[in-house]
């Protein structure tokens, strides 16, 4: 591309992300037993060409990553890419479908074959996750490799994002962390709560912070005269078990040939200890990859684990080239 076009592509990318919201659509409530999800276009007008599936976190929905999904999308116009948005099983709408257990990552992520065959799409180009969403993606990796999908499989053999998301097991520490506190509370409440301020401020009287409590009090839905849980708490326990147990630094140390696995590590976040960081810079390093898939190392500065929250912006600056790039 001649540096002349560049500067036009790039004054388009930011005028749209400016100004041009992308489209949104809601797909939900089909026969099949499959994922509810939405669709975000960078030219809503055309026929797409490119599609990249993005993954929340434990407790989320597709609906955390909206904003970020449409400034991807504009940075990626004129490129025709359709970005979608994926609640995972026991989350968000995909909780009201009652997909069958065993609830572990295996399943979340056959869940996403199943969604890709039902719809008759093609197998995605991109696929991200953020926290338990990024190791969706790793098991989505595996069990394509492991051909657990049929022979008809494409594997994303363009770029993989792991947001935020440790690969190998839950290190066990002398006091329970912030997640494993949260499901306890949760776990002890009734199954109706009264209203959001009363979850908001008895998570604040329980030393949690601001920002949580209130994002733990949007996953709330109305139900009669009370409030219930956009989510299936009982399935995400056993999620987050799974997410817990499952160790994905072998797939790491031989990444599939042609794929890009890309580790992005919040530079504040409390997950990461330097045996982790240590472990994850040499497999980062590897030379052999170079005859294989590779591994790729990104900090995201100014932020925790929160990272569409935190640093929307340097998410934006570290994605999005990188994906643009495969057009």
């Amino acid at each position: 591309m001649s540096t002349a076009r560049r500067g036009i592509c790039l004054r388009h990318n930011l005028n749209r992300l400016l100004h041009g919201p992308a489209l949104v659509r809601h797909h939900t409530g089909r026969s099949l037993q499959t994922l509810a999800y939405e669709e975000i276009k960078s030219l809503p007008e055309k026929p797409y060409e490119f599609t990249a599936f993005v993954l929340h976190g434990l407790l989320g929905s597709g609906r955390n990553w909206r904003s970020f999904s449409r400034s991807l999308a504009s940075y990626l116009s004129p490129a025709p890419w359709r970005i979608v948005l994926v609640d995972l099983r026991n989350h968000g709408k995909s909780a009201e479908i009652g997909l069958p257990p065993p609830h572990n990552l295996e399943n979340a992520a056959k869940d996403l074959a199943n969604l890709v065959k039902a719809e008759g799409w093609d197998w995605p180009d991109v696929v991200m996750g953020h926290s338990m969403g990024g190791k969706v993606v790793l098991q989505f990796v595996q069990s394509c490799v492991n051909g657990d999908y049929g022979d008809n499989v494409s594997l994303p053999k363009q770029q993989l994002w792991v947001l935020d998301s440790v690969p190998g097991k839950l290190i066990p520490r002398n006091d329970e962390g912030e997640v494993e506190k949260v499901l306890q509370i949760l776990q002890s409440l009734p199954p109706e709560i009264p209203s959001r301020k009363w979850l908001v401020d008895h998570m604040l009287k329980l030393g949690f912070s601001k920002s949580l409590s209130q994002w733990i009090g949007s996953n709330l839905k109305k139900s009669g005269e009370h409030e219930t849980w956009a989510f299936n708490l009982d399935g995400a326990v056993q999620m987050f078990k799974s997410y817990s147990e499952m160790d994905y630094w072998p797939l790491l140390e031989n990444p599939p040939n042609g794929t890009e696995i890309g580790i992005v590590r919040a530079e504040n976040s409390d997950r990461w200890d330097s045996d982790i960081i240590e472990q994850l810079e040499h497999v980062a390093a590897r030379r052999d990859h170079a005859t294989k898939g590779k591994v790729s190392v990104h900090v995201l500065p100014n932020a925790g684990h929160w990272v569409h929250v935190d640093n929307p912006k340097g998410l934006l600056d570290i994605v999005a080239p990188k994906v643009a790039s495969l057009v």
